[in-house]
């Protein structure tokens, strides 16, 4: 018989995690396999450890991972992969958003021979037009800048197959972009569309700030091009600065012309100032990353378990 892991992470749900509990055990009931849901608790200011606790004591097949502070959404994730027994991983957000019911469409299309099966947005109710703007532009961009098909319009909503787990939990880069990392290793992949509804309770996790920082996590972790791109630049305004000295010194010395614009000229050096800083910037986002990464600390602590082998 069949396991399936629901992999779930929380932080300061607490008015979502009982009806977030309620409709994921309900699906679960329904599936042609034994179940065990992992919620990892992400550092939670609220009443999210206790109501989990209570659940875990009620029902055995509700685990909880709790995290010793908050160490971030994908890192979250990461630790329900780790601690997952199931032959099928299904990764979903606690708001509801993403509707447990589509699970068992997952399920099916993981039956057909697919070892990933991810979730695709084909409505966004309840969202912004920024936000839907912005989503989409950053999926396409990313899509440009990486040299692996990451798939548009998906969150982290998945099925990844034991195979794929097993070797997800080998990549332990630090800065992680787990929907890029499920590309990257390959296998069988295949799409369910579903439609994401309005958040039940709460406020957003992933205001703009982080989705900024999910952005670049993303781009440096599966791109080089923000560095080829830099270069390119340097190079242009390296010509373009070539060629105005030339112009300026054929104006003074062979039309006998006095050198005018000196505002102008002003505004051309902050210019490649400001260039300049930018590719500093894209270079210096690199070195953090590789300094995050030499220092080879656990990507997240413990505090708490409950309910994984009789705790």
């Amino acid at each position: 018989m069949a396991l399936y892991s629901i992999v779930i992470p929380l932080y300061n749900e607490e008015e979502v995690v009982e009806e977030c509990i309620k409709r994921v055990d309900g699906v679960c009931r329904k599936l042609d396999g034994d179940y065990e849901i992992i919620f990892v608790n992400d550092g939670s200011k609220d009443r999210t450890v206790e109501l989990m606790m209570n659940a875990c004591k009620v029902n055995t097949k509700i685990k909880l991972l709790s995290f010793s502070r908050n160490f971030g959404h994908q890192i979250a994730i990461t630790a329900g992969m780790d601690y997952a027994k199931g032959d099928a991983v299904i990764v979903m957000d606690a708001d509801l958003q993403d509707p447990p019911e589509v699970i068992t469409s997952l399920i099916d299309k993981y039956k057909e021979g697919f070892d990933v099966v991810y979730a695709v947005r084909s409505k966004r109710k309840g969202e912004t037009i920024f936000k839907k703007w912005t989503s989409k532009a950053f999926y396409r961009f990313l899509r440009f800048m990486c040299n692996i098909d990451i798939p548009v319009d998906t969150g982290d909503f998945r099925l990844i197959s034991r195979k794929v787990c097993d070797v997800m939990k080998k990549l332990t880069e630090r800065n992680r972009y787990v929907r890029g990392l499920v590309s990257w290793v390959g296998f069988k992949q295949a799409a369910v569309e579903y439609v994401r509804e309005e958040r039940f309770a709460g406020e957003t996790k992933y205001p703009l700030r982080k989705m900024l920082k999910l952005s670049m996590d993303g781009i440096t972790s599966f791109s080089s091009k923000p560095l080829s791109m830099s270069k390119n630049l340097g190079f242009f305004t390296a010509t373009a600065g070539f060629i105005y000295m030339v112009i300026v010194i054929l104006n003074k010395y062979v039309f006998g012309k006095t050198v005018q614009g000196w505002a102008s000229l002003i505004v051309v050096i902050l210019l490649i100032g400001g260039i300049q800083l930018i590719v500093l910037g894209v270079v210096g986002d690199y070195i953090a990353r590789i300094f995050d990464e030499s220092k080879n600390r656990p990507l997240y602590i413990i505090e708490d378990k409950y309910n994984f082998n009789g705790e």
